[in-house]
């Protein structure tokens, strides 16, 4: 991860600029992807990020002591275990001996708590829970200025974002209606650049050097999410060299808050400050809690290590080579759930080959969809896009203006709908019209359709040799170089849910958040290229003229597979697809089998296609979590 590009102002900056970097990214929900809590601290034992984050945001990083008893009373974790971690226990600090290690596993241990700022301090003195109304007061302009298309009113942005909160915060009453007199004055009194805000205001605070950084860490992670949003539109500019100021002057509103509060109970609450301001002007040090809790985690580390290399030098056979050529082959997602299916599928039908592949499948992409001007990066978030893509050839221009003049015309519909003049008076009039569709969504009729825009096509065109390039690089990434079946289907992976704002989540992480089926679709066209394959020859690939390469979406709710067939017709194979669809059926109902052990409320299979259709279901699938390892071997292992 690249950090934040120093800006230029003074010391105070440059620690807003360092406590910005200890928080880590987080990506909208409209593309969202997992990401390390701690990449803001990577270059610390795992006890001295303890020891920051329980000061900081009184967070606790590891399980409670409980857990780890429990793990260590059924022998999950044992001796050998405890007594290797000890080995290696951070500083050279810890227990003496696996009997006391085990003994401090036992005790009970006080919950992490921060140290507190201005807003916690203020709060024990008045009454008012001030570290809420912040979070309120921020969390609701917030919402207005980082919206993406949602809100019918748009909130101003074109300021920046210090500029625009001041000028909102101006003519907040509610500071001043709950206690905090002459709010607005302050705001106003306040420099108009946030940098000098920042500057200023520790200054006045009376923070030295050397508790800045820290204390600035924890305002902003007393932001929350927005914070950590923040931190990704800086991620964002990172990844195409420029710079992005949205969390140093989130930072910086914060501080405004705290100015305004110690002005106002700075008689109560400053002997307490000037104690907080103290400790965080220290070094970070980890204590003998955070030692013994880093060496239970250590413990239960090598524990599961310990299982899987257990499980690795087992005494199972491997399938035996068969030279014969494929019935099918099958390229999916190194992803846990694809995982499940590939095993299905293989069980199906020993004839049947599968592949692994990062499920972007090398296709790097900016795409537009059909109708559509919203750029998407389907990629993984730590590449820039290689080329550029839309859905539809020249000649689905007509149709593209077509479906764009409907969904204009659903969009004005859904904003009259939701218009403070007319929402009323519309559901008195049209609340009947719905009665079908709620009916019909209440008892999981019907799903969503699948994905099915036109072919997606590069823009602008690659070259014939870069074509070839791409196509060569890939087939050999994917070790498939030789033995092609009649039918390679290439299966990126997405959820099919409803009403689910975690569904980015839930589709395919290599494709920053989207689901998979543009990038399988590519690569398929890209590899069903006549003048590709006659260029892969004099790379030393030959594609047979019978092997037909399909894209396909693996619904991983309901683990079906929707063949992306009318990309390239092909009568010839008509026998072939019927195959792959029977095998296809019965690898899914293998798959939800086994999901259904996992998942709560679960009975059986059948139980699962419904999860995705029902519009109350928070949990349709458990997405990559109960993923503990990742294993990278020939398929035999």
């Amino acid at each position: 991860m690249t950090e934040l590009t120093k800006l230029p102002n003074s010391a105070a900056v440059d620690a807003a600029v360092a406590a910005v970097n200890a928080i880590p990214p987080l990506f909208p929900l409209s593309t969202s992807v997992a990401v390390n809590p701690f990449l803001g601290q990577t270059g610390e034992a795992l006890s001295h990020t303890a020891a920051r984050l329980e000061r900081v945001g009184g967070i606790r990083v590891t399980m409670k002591r409980e857990w780890f008893a429990d793990k260590i009373a059924r022998d999950t974790i044992t001796d050998e275990d405890l007594q290797a971690a000890l080995k290696d226990a951070p500083e050279g600090r810890g227990p003496d001996t696996v009997a006391a290690l085990k003994a401090a596993a036992t005790e009970e241990t006080v919950a992490p708590v921060k140290v507190p700022d201005i807003a916690d301090l203020a709060a024990a003195v008045t009454g008012t829970d001030w570290p809420a109304v912040i979070a309120e007061r921020i969390g609701i302009w917030a919402a207005g200025y980082f919206d993406e298309g949602q809100a019918l009113w748009a909130a101003p942005t074109s300021g920046g974002v210090y500029a625009t909160w001041r000028e909102a915060a101006i003519h907040d009453l509610t500071p001043e209606i709950l206690g905090l007199e002459g709010f607005a004055r302050h705001v106003a009194a306040t420099p108009q650049n946030a940098h000098e805000a920042i500057a200023q205001i520790a200054h006045r605070l009376g923070l030295g050097q050397e508790a800045m950084e820290s204390y600035f860490h924890a305002l902003l992670t007393s932001l929350g999410g927005w914070a950590q949003l923040a931190r990704y539109r800086g991620w964002e500019a990172e990844l195409k060299g420029k710079t992005d100021d949205t969390a140093i002057e989130l930072l910086a509103i914060r501080l405004v808050w705290e100015d305004a509060l110690y002005g106002h109970a700075k008689d109560a609450v400053a002997e307490d400050f000037a104690k907080s301001v103290e400790i965080h002007g220290k070094p970070v040090s980890a204590d003998d809690s955070h030692i013994i809790d880093a060496i239970l985690q250590e413990a239960n580390e090598r524990a599961a290590q310990r299982r899987l290399i257990a499980l690795l030098r087992g005494d199972g056979t491997p399938k035996p080579a068969n030279d014969d050529r494929p019935a099918l082959q099958a390229a999916f997602c190194i992803d846990v759930r694809s995982e499940v299916f590939r095993r299905s599928l293989e069980a199906v039908d020993p004839s049947i080959q599968t592949l692994g592949f990062a499920g972007f499948f090398g296709v790097a992409t900016a795409h537009r969809r059909f109708a559509s001007d919203v750029v998407e990066k389907r990629l993984p978030v730590l590449l820039n896009p290689d080329v550029h893509t839309h859905a539809g050839a020249a000649g689905d221009a007509e149709d593209d203006q077509s479906a764009r003049y409907l969904a204009r015309a659903k969009r004005a519909w859904g904003r009259f709908k939701l218009a403070a003049v007319s929402s009323f008076a519309f559901v008195e009039a049209m609340g009947p019209v719905y009665v079908s569709r709620l009916v019909r969504d209440a008892l999981n009729l019907k799903g969503k359709d699948y994905p099915d825009d036109p072919a997606p096509t590069f823009d602008p065109p690659l070259t014939l040799e870069q074509r070839i390039d791409a196509a060569n690089t890939v087939l050999r990434a994917m070790s498939l170089t030789e033995g092609f079946a009649r039918l390679v289907v290439i299966a990126g992976h997405g959820a099919n849910v409803i009403n689910n704002p975690h569904e980015s989540a839930l589709h395919c992480g290599a494709c920053g958040g989207f689901s998979g089926e543009v990038n399988a679709r590519l690569l398929a066209g890209l590899l069903n290229d006549p003048d590709v394959r006659k260029g892969l020859v004099d790379k030393g690939l030959t594609v047979p003229e019978d092997t037909l390469f399909v894209g396909a979406l693996h619904d991983t709710t309901t683990d079906h597979i929707h063949l992306y067939v009318a990309d390239k017709p092909s009568g010839d194979h008509a026998a072939d697809l019927a195959h792959a669809r029977d095998w296809f059926a019965a690898a899914g109902k293998l798959s939800r089998t086994e999901r259904a052990l996992r998942l709560p409320r679960a009975e059986d299979g059948s139980d699962l296609p419904k999860r995705s259709k029902d519009w109350a279901e928070t949990r349709p699938e458990w997405a990559l979590a109960g993923c503990q390892a990742f294993i990278a071997a020939p398929r035999s292992r």
